[in-house]
C-alpha cells in the first residue's frame, strides 16, 4: 500500500504504507482513516509538530547506545519527513491545502 500526499503547491510525495501511516500519526492525523486533508490553516501547526518529532529523532540518532555507539537503525523518520516537510512548507507559501488517499 502505498500513502500519495498532494498539493497544488508541490509535487507528490509517495510513501510506503507503513511511513505514510507514520507520518499521519506525527501530523495527528488518523492514520488508518484512508483519505484526509490538512487545511492551510492547519499547516503551521502540522510543521512544528513534524519539525519536533524530526528534533526528537535526531536527538535519539546520536544518544549513546548500550554499546557505546551511536545507534544506527537504518533510514529515520528525520530522513523520511525531510519531503513532506518541504511539502508542508510549499503548501503553506503557495496557500494550498495538502490532501492523502483522494
Amino acid at each position: 500500500m502505498l500513502i500519495t500526499f498532494k498539493s497544488k503547491a508541490s509535487g507528490d510525495v509517495i510513501m510506503l504504507g507503513q511511513n505514510g501511516k507514520e507520518m499521519l500519526g506525527v501530523l495527528g492525523k488518523d492514520a488508518d482513516a484512508g483519505q484526509g486533508i490538512l487545511t492551510v490553516a492547519q499547516l503551521p501547526g502540522a510543521i512544528i509538530l513534524l519539525e519536533q518529532a524530526m528534533a526528537a529523532d535526531r536527538a535519539r540518532r546520536w544518544a549513546p547506545a548500550e554499546t557505546g555507539r551511536a545507534a544506527d537503525q537504518g533510514v529515520r523518520l528525520s530522513q523520511r519527513a525531510l519531503p513532506v516537510l518541504d511539502l508542508l512548507q510549499r503548501s503553506l507559501k503557495g496557500d494550498a491545502a495538502v490532501t492523502w488517499g483522494v
